[in-house]
């Protein structure tokens, strides 16, 4: 029983499969690390109790912080825009909280993000790139420090071209569509994976961009574009999520202009727009969601078999 083995997970992560994923994961992080140090980025540390929450929305938890209401970090986002104004390339590996009653294969309350932002850029394909470089060094330091596991663990490789497909959202939808499978106003987990299907089949790839998002459908900080369109995008790996990331907005009073589309309530970030007002790059970034990498890369039936000690929907223990 999936549920007996993580109630006694500090026993059965004794057994050589049970642990060989952690093993793999910390390779992927150090990875994540190498790589971005050779580019000259910084590594950071932000607060991970804040006022309000960077993605917007309700899934937060809140703390009583000497009686004043403050919550659980969704996202490193507004600091790590900061810290672009001082170091102009920085990343951070840390625990991220999400307050969603989803009790599904691939969602956890709390997951450790690996997040990247870099200032300077022309657009998110400068992200996109540099995000392409990463992945495969990711998977290199893996497959040279872990191999042992991922043999172990019978993992399929997987396919990475150099350069992944761009898929407009809206081309997304429509393929989804002819595919016959149902989704919402958004990619749903089934549309996600019956993408990473098609183009795992069709194109030999396993990762692919999915580009032109609508503003509806993303953070307030994202950058638009014409028609109603961002310069966001997300990064599927074999039909799965694994990233967010894009441009993000450096001019203060589009800040606002978005806060207030999306029903937001501005003063509650009046100290990160205030920092836009001193100056700041062209930026945009990315986070990773290493317990989702991990079990896509080794075909885990879950990703709480990615943690070492997993927090969902119904688990606080052990």
């Amino acid at each position: 029983n999936p549920e007996t083995l993580l109630t006694y997970r500090y026993v059965t992560l004794r057994g050589e499969k049970a642990r060989a994923p952690l093993k793999i994961q910390a390779a992927l992080v150090r990875g994540f690390r190498k790589y971005l140090d050779e580019k000259g980025f910084t590594e950071i540390f932000t607060p991970k109790i804040v006022k309000a929450g960077a993605e917007g929305g309700s899934n937060l938890f809140e703390v009583d912080y000497f009686g004043e209401p403050a919550y659980l970090a969704q996202s490193p986002q507004l600091y790590k825009q900061i810290m672009v104004g001082v170091y102009e390339r920085v990343y951070e590996v840390a625990p991220v909280w999400r307050a969603e009653e989803h009790a599904t294969s691939r969602h956890l309350n709390e997951y450790l993000s690996l997040d990247v932002e870099m200032g300077f850029i022309e657009s998110e394909e400068d992200v996109m790139a540099l995000e392409e470089e990463l992945v495969q060094a990711m998977l290199e330091e893996a497959r040279v420090a872990a191999g042992r596991e991922i043999e172990l663990l019978g993992a399929d490789w997987p396919k990475v071209p150099k350069t992944f497909p761009r898929v407009p959202y809206a081309e997304a939808k429509s393929i989804v569509k002819e595919l016959g499978v149902g989704m919402g106003a958004d990619l749903n987990d089934a549309a996600e994976r019956a993408l990473g299907e098609y183009f795992s089949e069709k194109y030999g790839t396993d990762f692919i961009f999915i580009v032109d998002y609508p503003e509806e459908v993303r953070p307030f900080y994202t950058m638009p574009k014409e028609g109603g369109l961002t310069r966001g995008y997300d990064l599927l790996f074999r039909g799965l999520e694994i990233t967010s990331g894009g441009q993000r907005i450096h001019q203060p009073e589009l800040i606002v202009r978005q806060l207030e589309k999306k029903g937001m309530n501005v003063e509650a970030f009046k100290d990160y727009i205030e920092v836009f007002r001193y100056g700041m790059p062209p930026h945009g970034g990315f986070a990773i969601g290493a317990e989702r990498f991990t079990q896509k890369l080794l075909g885990l039936p879950n990703v709480r078999y990615a943690r070492a000690f997993p927090r969902d929907r119904h688990r606080v223990t052990p």
